[in-house]
């Protein structure tokens, strides 16, 4: 039970978050925020980016929108992140005032993040940075500006709350924190009930005939994804000799195309199942449906669809892009790889394939492993931060 509304005989009654972009990849704090307000009634989301609320959660913590925020793109990169910032608006300035908040979580190193530290000695407000991990885009400090920046902020944070273990060892290693200044434990972590929001009309119709064991892709259709990896994978095994399994894939984006090609020149389509971009409450049908998740990406800073079937029982096939692979323990509830190891990826399909036993021994695990990370879970890492942010 978290204790509501005092951290280490402080007593906190007004938090704000700054989340400047909220959009598709913000779906990820609406359960956050609505476990947190439970505890924390008086706190409010700012945002320069909102999607209107997941279904399931209208209503269930407060959002105030400040200006629109932008992504300012300096570069492509052809399977990585592209690199450039969030231009979010000034007029948080106005909206921090008017609250006063005596804590603020921050998202990341951004610039609604240097105002809130910038103005500090001012308002007397304490200031969290919460970091969900880096590409190595924006983890490198080749670019010493950005790296002097971030310096400089985590100086003068309050204290950390960190996603995964290799954003604990940026900060500590690169920002030189000091340790006891750092939450790491995961808080993108999902809900399930998030993810079975759909009504009768909009249930997912899935086709019971599709041959087993069927594995599952879900994500946007982009080079980044590394999907053309995960089809490339399924041609070799057809090459083997395996044909009897399914590949669903859930999602849509420019790659689609060529990939659609490339399935027909490589007479996989008995194999692969295009289902199309889905609403993020009608998620929970598909991976009820599968038997195994594949995330073959690149580059995501975390990957929360990884721990989104996990939380369904999944066993998964993760690669190390991913910063949520650290989350599978190998040959317990899954398999990982590095995304151009496409052999490796075939020989981890393969044996699901030639052991069908192992998937609902793996996808215990998975169950077992989110068991223990939950929202509620999260939101007690958030709290121990606040305790720490008083010290």
């Amino acid at each position: 039970m978290l204790n509501k509304h005092s951290t280490n005989q402080v007593e906190i009654q007004r938090v704000a978050w700054l989340l400047p972009d909220m959009g598709t990849g913000g779906l990820s704090f609406q359960h956050l925020l609505c476990e947190f307000t439970k505890a924390f009634p008086h706190t409010i989301a700012f945002t320069g980016q909102w999607p209107g609320y997941a279904a399931g959660f209208e209503n269930t913590f407060t959002v105030k929108v400040v200006g629109a925020t932008q992504y300012i793109e300096f570069a492509k990169a052809s399977n990585g992140y592209s690199i450039g910032f969030s231009a979010a608006s000034p007029q948080i300035v106005s909206q921090l005032w008017e609250f006063k908040p005596q804590v603020i979580f921050a998202n990341a190193f951004t610039a609604w993040t240097a105002i809130a530290l910038l103005l500090k000695p001012i308002c007397r407000w304490k200031v969290i940075v919460t970091y969900e991990g880096g590409s190595s885009v924006y983890e490198s400090p080749s670019s010493k500006i950005r790296y002097q920046a971030r310096r400089l902020m985590a100086r003068l944070a309050d204290a950390f709350v960190v996603n995964s273990q290799a954003g604990k060892s940026y900060l500590l290693d690169i920002l030189d924190v000091k340790p006891d200044r750092v939450v790491a434990r995961p808080f993108l972590v999902p809900s399930k009930q998030a993810l079975l929001q759909y009504t009768e009309a909009e249930a997912p119709q899935l086709d019971s005939s599709l041959k087993r064991p069927i594995f599952l892709f879900v994500g946007q259709i982009i080079p980044r994804k590394g999907l053309k990896n995960l089809l490339e994978a399924c041609s070799i095994l057809k090459q083997q000799g395996y044909r009897d399994y399914t590949l669903a894939l859930v999602g849509d984006g420019e790659q689609r195309p060529e990939l659609e090609t490339f399935v027909r020149e490589s007479d996989l389509e008995r194999q692969i199942v295009w289902m199309g971009k889905s609403p993020y409450r009608c998620l929970g049908a598909y991976f009820q449906f599968a038997d195994v998740f594949v995330f073959p990406t690149y580059d995501d800073i975390w990957g929360m669809v990884l721990t989104e079937a996990m939380a369904f029982g999944k066993p998964v096939i993760c690669s190390t892009g991913a910063g949520a692979a650290e989350m599978v323990e190998v040959a317990a509830n899954g398999f990982v790889y590095a995304p151009d190891r496409v052999d490796l990826l075939v020989q981890y399909m393969t044996q699901f394939l030639d052991n069908p036993e192992l998937i609902p021994a793996m996808g215990n695990k998975s169950t077992q492993i989110m068991l223990k990370n939950t929202p509620e879970s999260a939101t007690a890492c958030f709290v121990e931060a606040m305790t720490v942010s008083q010290n």
